[in-house]
Parts: C-alpha cells; sequence; structure tokens
C-alpha cells in the first residue's frame, strides 16, 4: 500500500491527535453515503478503503513502537500485543507465562502458517535455544510481512544478541585455571596410555 502519512496529507511527525483529526476529515469527505447514485461510488468506495488501512497501519505501527519502548525501558518483552486471531492471542499469553510447550502445542493445531505464526514459532524455537530454526522462521516472517514492527525487531534483536548455532551448549570455566586444569588432563592421559594402573586424575569438564 501507499504511505500511510501520503494518504492521510499529514507528516510523520504528526501528532495522535492530528492523525485522527486527519482521518475523520478525509472519512467524512469520502464515505460512501456522500455519495448515492453517483458515478463517483466506485472510487470514492475505494478511496474510504484506502482511508481506513492508512489509518490503520498508522495506529498498528505507534503501538508497536510504544511497546519497543517499552520493552527497552523494562528489560522485558510481553508477546501478548499485535494479534487480532483468539488462537494466537492464546499463543502469546502462554508464551508470556513461560508455558513454551503449551505454546507449541497451540501452533501446530493451527493449519495457516501465516507471518505472524512463524513470527511466533520463532519466539518458541528462540525460548528452546533452537537458533537455526529460530532465525529461520523470524525471516520467513519478516519476509511475509515486511511492514510489521514486531517481527523486525524480533530478527534485529537476535542478531544483535549473537548467533549460535544449533546444538551450542555453552558453559563456564570461570571456577577453574585453563593451565591448571590442562596440566591435570595431560597428566591423566599420559597415565591412562601408559598404562598406569594407579592414576586417578579426573579429567576436566
Amino acid at each position: 500500500m501507499n504511505d500511510p502519512y501520503k494518504v492521510l496529507n499529514i507528516p510523520p511527525s504528526a501528532t495522535d491527535d492530528e492523525v485522527k483529526h486527519a482521518y475523520r476529515e478525509l472519512a467524512r469527505k469520502y464515505h460512501p453515503d456522500n455519495y448515492h447514485n453517483n458515478p463517483l461510488a466506485d472510487l470514492a468506495q475505494e478511496k474510504m478503503k484506502e482511508i481506513n488501512e492508512a489509518y490503520e497501519t498508522i495506529q498498528r505501527q505507534r503501538k508497536l513502537s510504544s511497546a519497543a519502548n517499552a520493552q527497552r525501558q523494562s528489560g522485558g518483552y510481553s508477546y501478548y500485543s499485535g494479534s487480532q486471531n483468539p488462537a494466537m492471542q492464546q499463543v502469546r499469553m502462554a508464551i508470556n507465562r513461560g508455558d513454551i510447550s503449551q505454546a507449541e502445542r497451540l501452533l501446530n493445531s493451527i493449519s495457516i502458517h501465516d507471518a505472524e505464526w512463524n513470527f511466533l514459532m520463532g519466539v518458541v524455537y528462540s525460548r528452546r535455544g533452537w537458533m537455526d530454526e529460530a532465525r529461520r522462521y523470524l525471516e520467513t516472517a519478516v519476509q511475509m510481512d515486511p511492514g510489521n514492527a514486531e517481527y523486525h525487531s524480533a530478527l534485529a534483536s537476535m542478531n544483535s544478541e549473537g548467533y549460535r548455532p544449533a546444538g551450542f551448549r555453552g558453559f563456564s570455566t570461570a571456577s577453574y585455571d585453563s593451565s591448571y586444569c590442562m596440566r591435570f588432563c595431560t597428566a591423566w592421559l599420559c597415565c591412562n596410555l601408559l598404562g598406569g594402573g594407579g592414576c586417578y586424575f579426573l579429567p576436566c569438564y
């Protein structure tokens, strides 16, 4: 669709009140009731549809932007907002309460794999640590709905946090001195290779 701000004849910096005012003025002008028995009725109806879509797009973008700002300030994220589909809302609520298995079961029961389905499946996989799959689903969501700020934000967040191959398992070695640990591992290996039955050095993990 066209730039929603151009459709409403307002700049992107317009306040919420200015957006509403512009929408109401155009809706009043192009409302179908004004074009009964008028040869321009079809054109007015198309224009009204374009105006509605532009207004809804701006509203959605601003809500997502507000949610993203709240996320950055609080350090958390809610996956409940952004959906008008009751089934998807249930998935988002399951994710919010940490029930990833339930979220995945709900997604697997949905036959239509649209952009939001791919986005939420990507979220589920990322929570499980399956980053290859998560990235693939998020990229698909962005491709299917390139104008959705929520999907872009999730993919960008994954990229900024660094990429971990599937199956990667991190562990901490902060409590070990690496050179000390290496000497013990080497001694253990030598004893075993030389048949030293009395060597019981424990290997470091």
